[in-house]
């Protein structure tokens, strides 16, 4: 656990990029049956010799009973809804050109440093954490400094939907013990690019966005609102349940993967029973390591990536099932933006919070990972 072994650091400004087109579960719907009856119809002689299984149809009600999404925001909506494509359709962009992944995070960056009452220039260190980097090098995050005017350093991070929540802890480390003094992480998931949107049992889950914190010290903090961090938490243990194979060496590799490998893919029920009892015992341990019980949150962040689960893990901490103020939700709208859910749920869901009112922020996902960090309200 991070403890206070140096400066005190404060989460002074957050930000959130929202892509402009939305795609809701009736729309999602139509564009994969009509995909499932084509891919079926071009394969009946093979489904019916049993070479490959029929693919299944969903629903308006299977995808809200399964996972409580209702909508989600892509950067690109008629490639996703396309029945021959069901993908985004990304330009190719000149290595003159701000990357998609930059673009996005700048827009995230600008809106946190606003509210943090901080120019790009103020910043020294550039974490950008997410699940899925469209490139290995130069790091998106050198991309990022570049472009906001910011000095000293930057890398990528990727822990899946922990990254959020691990760049935080990297980012206070480095300002607690003055290897920086204004720190950024910004979260750009384009989870649609990642996504098989060809199967019922994923193709729902997914949307686009991008957050952005800043980190810095108690004493240089100019924002009129800001939590301390009093501590963090990172945890792993290793699991095959959430899996995506694609990297540089895939077209080494012999035989030749196929395709589902490159995408995301999980065993849902395991994760679903694996994880929640994992998320509750960190943070009971965390909670409890810093002195303060689960009666001492005010709120919980959580990552959002399935109202159930949610509910579960707010349940077994609380005692009780938590209200929609204590446990707030975003992924009926924003449906689960890996690494970025918990802190657009923090950056929606923190204004109201009195002063000294304890909070904490936690995403657990691949890996297994989970991470949290305990925050309170300043005046």
């Amino acid at each position: 656990m991070s403890r206070r072994a140096g400066r005190d650091c404060v989460i002074s400004g957050s930000g959130l990029y929202t892509p402009p087109e939305s795609i809701d579960n009736a729309e999602l719907v139509a564009s994969h049956v009509e995909s499932v009856r084509r891919f079926n119809a071009e394969n009946a002689d093979r489904i019916a010799a049993g070479e490959i299984e029929a693919r299944v149809e969903s629903s308006e009600p299977f995808i809200v009973k399964a996972s409580g999404v209702e909508r989600r925001y892509v950067m690109d909506k008629a490639g996703v809804l396309d029945p021959a494509r069901m993908r985004p359709r990304l330009p190719r962009r000149s290595e003159e050109e701000q990357s998609i992944q930059c673009e996005i995070s700048v827009a995230a960056a600008e809106a946190a440093l606003a509210q943090a009452g901080r120019r790009g220039s103020d910043v020294d260190a550039v974490i950008v954490a997410c699940s899925n980097l469209q490139r290995p090098y130069p790091a998106i995050a050198v991309e990022v400094q570049a472009a906001i005017g910011a000095s000293g350093w930057g890398y990528d991070l990727n822990v899946a939907c922990s990254s959020a929540t691990f760049g935080i802890q990297a980012a206070v480390d480095a300002v607690r013990m003055g290897n920086a003094s204004c720190a950024i992480v910004v979260s750009p998931e384009i989870t649609s690019g990642h996504n098989n949107l060809l199967l019922r049992d994923s193709h729902f889950i997914f949307g686009d966005a991008c957050t952005a914190v800043v980190v810095e010290t108690a004493d240089a903090c100019v924002a009129e609102r800001s939590f301390e961090v009093s501590s963090t938490r990172l945890e792993t243990s290793f699991s095959n349940n959430i899996r995506n194979d694609f990297g540089f060496l895939n077209p080494s590799e012999e035989p030749p993967r196929e395709p589902f490998e490159l995408l995301f893919r999980q065993h849902g029920r395991r994760v679903f029973k694996e994880v929640c009892p994992l998320v509750v015992s960190h943070i009971e341990k965390h909670l409890k390591d810093g002195g303060l019980a689960p009666g001492d949150v005010s709120r919980l962040w959580l990552h959002q990536a399935n109202v159930a689960m949610n509910q579960i893990i707010g349940r077994k901490l609380l005692g009780r099932d938590p209200t929609p103020e204590e446990s707030p939700i975003i992924l009926d709208e924003y449906a689960n933006t890996s690494s970025a859910g918990s802190v657009i749920a923090f950056h929606r869901h923190r204004a109201d919070l009195e002063p000294g009112s304890v909070g904490v922020l936690c995403s657990f996902g691949a890996g297994y990972s989970i991470g949290s960090a305990i925050l309170r309200a300043r005046p």
